[in-house]
């Protein structure tokens, strides 16, 4: 069957749209410099590698402000290193490098977070990229727990993603080869072993049960916005079907939504996940830097064009999930169409 001349117009009309801001974002990586193309992004991980030994060291106090201070340190900078870094050598934006960018992707996503690479690229960037709420492919189903009450999930679950993690990693690789799943598996074992000895010969905890606890604290210190993050930002939006996905510019800017910057959260998970990640979407393989560059250009685009740019506060999307989350956790969403933009 031919497609109706509407929505041959709709179509080239949408590649149109999104061609002519693709030019506009050029022309402001074009004249930007490598610092602010990769430079800065790669200085706020350098930091928090440096960091890391001061955090270490603060654990040895017997001061409780200090040991606390270690820990704020520990906790933001493991998030910085695997969120930021993770979300960023998974799109190839922390390099123009094919090599290094395998490198970063092993060391942020399997040394650090404790994931598999391969699935990380799929589920992130092949699926949820790709297919941005399309119900059954990129949709943050993966983010539902329809057996959780809302003050579970809420509040109590993100508690365990640092637990769930690794048992997650572990379970698909039996959906890879051996080699790859070997790899895999050291080098998780690798990141997981350092910070637990670290803990046990640096920060001088007494017993293994201690360090454990403590390494459980600081991966879970920005687990409940990492968690919040992930599903404020696409459920409750415009969800589509498999066959009447609308064009990518639309399903871009019906389907994400920018929260304003919050200097933590910008720190540690990076502009393109907190008020850039509607520019992040469109552009995913622009740096942190570059998506909150580009900002002022594709907000004004969008609005100019009279298309959606969706914004709202982290406390507003809290008390929606908050009070409506049978409809948006556990029900099954309804499909929105787009008449002619298909």
């Amino acid at each position: 069957m031919e497609p109706a001349r509407g929505e041959l117009r709709a179509s080239g009309g949408a590649e149109s749209l999104l061609g002519e801001l693709e030019v506009r974002v050029q022309d402001v990586v074009r004249v930007s410099s490598w610092w602010e193309r990769h430079g800065v992004d790669c200085a706020i991980l350098a930091l928090s590698l440096l960091a890391l030994p001061p955090g270490f060291l603060c654990l040895r106090s017997e001061n409780l402000l200090a040991f606390a201070l270690g820990v704020t340190i520990l906790g933001v900078c493991h998030y910085t290193l695997t969120v930021k870094g993770s979300h960023l050598a998974t799109h190839g934006a922390l390099t123009e490098s094919k090599r290094w960018s395998k490198i970063w992707v092993l060391f942020f996503v399997e040394v650090c977070t404790s994931f598999t690479a391969e699935h990380a690229k799929y589920g992130h960037v092949k699926m949820h990229h790709g297919y941005t709420n399309v119900l059954g492919l990129g949709d943050s189903s993966t983010w539902r727990l329809p057996c959780l009450n809302r003050y579970v999930y809420m509040f109590l679950a993100p508690l365990l993603i640092p637990i769930i993690t690794p048992l997650v990693a572990v379970e698909r690789l039996r959906e890879v080869e051996l080699g790859t799943a070997l790899r895999t598996l050291g080098l998780i074992s690798l990141g997981l072993y350092s910070h637990y000895w670290l803990l046990l010969n640096v920060s001088g905890f007494q017993s293994p049960s201690s360090a454990l606890v403590c390494m459980l604290i600081t991966r879970s210190l920005l687990a409940h916005p990492y968690l919040h993050v992930n599903i404020f930002q696409h459920i409750g939006l415009p969800m589509f079907s498999r066959d009447k996905k609308p064009q990518r510019i639309h399903m871009m800017s019906l389907g994400v939504l920018n929260l304003p910057r919050l200097p933590v959260l910008d720190w540690a998970f990076g502009h393109s996940l907190i008020s850039c990640h509607v520019e992040h979407h469109l552009f995913p393989r622009l740096s942190d830097n570059m998506c909150l560059k580009v900002k002022p250009v594709v907000s004004q685009f969008l609005r100019e064009k009279q298309l959606p740019y969706n914004e709202d506060s982290y406390l507003a999307r809290f008390r929606l999930f908050l009070h409506h989350y049978e409809e948006l956790m556990v029900q099954t969403p309804p499909i929105t169409e787009l008449v002619g933009l298909q």
